[in-house]
């Protein structure tokens, strides 16, 4: 039987521009394109939801912070929505300021602007959250303790832990998901029940 037909331009076409962006790129200490994260979160959004702009949203999301990609580039090919959530799940550096020394600060704005952010921005911000915590598990049951030096958090394990539990809650309207489920249950297997 085949399979039933969608309409997939937008999501097609992002899909394209993040692989463009992210071409010749590793996804940090994983040996494999980067492009694979901004799938999976795709992959998860879609357990979510159906909305092409949330879904390419989702296969952008990491374009402007780890490429060369711009916000305006983002709005000019993709329109305001797609951008608006885009940048919502974009970590704003700091000139200078090291990524070591801002983490902490740029991670509780993250966590802060999640928590004012709309229910999609929410979602694309599952997508992307879930994969990361999913690499997280499967790396740290293989490593231990030693992949957290792999990070720019000075605190390693227990800022990762702040972290994280702060994103749980900041995506808290989101629990009636699996993709929620999931992602809380990996926090607890990391970093131990609360």
């Amino acid at each position: 039987m085949a399979n039933k037909a969608l309409e997939t331009s937008l999501l097609d076409k992002a899909i394209i521009f993040a692989t463009k962006a992210h071409a010749g790129t590793e996804r940090r200490g994983k040996g494999f394109p980067y492009i694979i994260h901004p799938l999976e979160a795709v992959e998860i959004v879609a357990t979510i939801t159906s909305d092409q702009e949330v879904l390419s949203a989702a296969a952008l999301h990491d374009t402007v912070e780890d490429t060369d990609v711009t916000i305006e580039q983002i709005r000019a090919e993709f329109g305001e929505r797609i951008a608006s959530l885009v940048d919502t799940e974009s970590d704003r550096f700091e000139a200078g300021r090291s990524e070591e020394e801002s983490w902490r600060d740029r991670k509780q704005a993250a966590i802060d602007r999640l928590a004012a952010a709309g229910r999609d921005a929410k979602t694309v911000a599952m997508g992307d959250k879930l994969s990361n915590m999913r690499a997280i598990a499967r790396d740290y049951a293989r490593q231990g303790d030693k992949l957290w030096d792999m990070f720019h958090a000075p605190g390693g394990k227990a800022d990762h832990e702040w972290h994280y539990r702060g994103l749980a809650e900041s995506l808290n309207e989101l629990k009636d998901t699996f993709a929620y489920k999931e992602f809380a249950a990996l926090i607890e297997q990391v970093f131990g029940a609360k």
